[in-house]
């Protein structure tokens, strides 16, 4: 059995905490021996406050884990690449789609693997859903996806500044689910709603075509209070398709055909294994790019200041 992959984190935030922590924690394909952080620091582990130093101080290191904001993200990956480490990109993989293409010519230079982390893609109803919408015709598509961002980011300014996405950064997660399931489209048409004093958008309704014409609709919404809504519909010739809870649940009808606990971060891990060893990358920029051109096609729309 081959040894653990030595793995370093950067950026110790809350996404951090919540998911990257435990799910290595249990991985027996990586072993954390490293961190370095600003702010943040990893108990039983070597601490350090830039990637550069931890690179030094831990030759030993095979691969890194790059959990800062997307703003800074690029010089970082480029840093690791250019050590020769294996390098897991946290989504939105960047801040712009050029820098990630840079980055994948960056790493098959270098020979090491680079993994753009599309966590929503690895929730346990999407295979299923895209088997489904892969056997029957589809009519039509709707992406609702409405949160709470005072609850999911709380004090965080950095996605509100440009290259923070803003209500996109969800968006982001439901794009990456419709590019895997759905056919291939693009969009036609989007109204972007920018708070006053913010510089990124709170809300978004895009339009998409997909490749044989299928219309698709995307509502994004970050001021959601109480349930969440994290859906994707399909109407078919095979029935109503709803992937709900973030594509832990898929009903076709209103009967439940699928529905299992989350596990989006250790399947992130075994499949970033499975790319080290097989000296291979994973890098779809789909969702990323459909992200960029809503913020070239959409017109901007000016609400409300928002406070947190």
């Amino acid at each position: 059995m081959s040894q653990p992959i030595r793995i370093g984190i950067v950026g110790v935030g809350k996404i951090v905490r919540d998911q990257h922590l435990p799910a290595l924690a249990k991985d027996q394909d990586f072993r954390l021996v490293a961190a370095a952080s600003r702010h943040g620091k990893v108990d039983g582990i070597p601490n350090h406050r830039t990637i550069e130093a931890m690179l030094a101080a831990e030759p030993s290191l095979e691969a890194v884990s790059l959990c800062m904001p997307p703003q800074f993200r690029y010089d970082a990956a480029r840093t690791a690449l250019e050590a020769k480490k294996h390098v897991f990109l946290e989504k939105p993989p960047g801040a712009t789609v050029s820098e990630v293409e840079d980055l994948k010519t960056l790493a098959t230079r270098n020979g090491v693997s680079l993994f753009a982390s599309w966590h929503s893609r690895y929730a346990p109803a999407v295979e299923a859903a895209r088997a489904f919408l892969t056997s029957a015709k589809i009519n039509s598509a709707a992406i609702i996806w409405k949160e709470d961002v005072r609850r999911w980011h709380p004090n965080q300014e950095w996605i509100w500044e440009p290259g923070g996405f803003g209500v996109f950064d969800p968006g982001i997660n439901a794009l990456s689910i419709a590019t895997y399931i759905l056919p291939p489209m693009f969009i036609t048409s989007a109204v972007l709603d920018f708070p006053e004093n913010r510089a990124a958008p709170v809300a978004a309704q895009v339009s998409f075509r997909t490749s044989n014409g299928i219309p698709v609709a995307m509502d994004l919404d970050w001021l959601q209070t109480g349930p969440q809504s994290w859906d994707i519909l399909a109407e078919t010739g095979k029935g109503r398709m709803v992937l709900s809870g973030g594509g832990a649940k898929l009903a076709i009808d209103g009967t439940v055909v699928h529905d299992e606990p989350e596990a989006e971060y250790p399947m992130l891990y075994k499949r970033f294994a499975e790319i080290v060893r097989a000296g291979a990358s994973d890098v779809d920029l789909a969702p990323l790019q459909h992200v960029a051109d809503a913020f070239m096609l959409g017109k901007r729309n000016v609400v409300e200041a928002f406070f947190d």
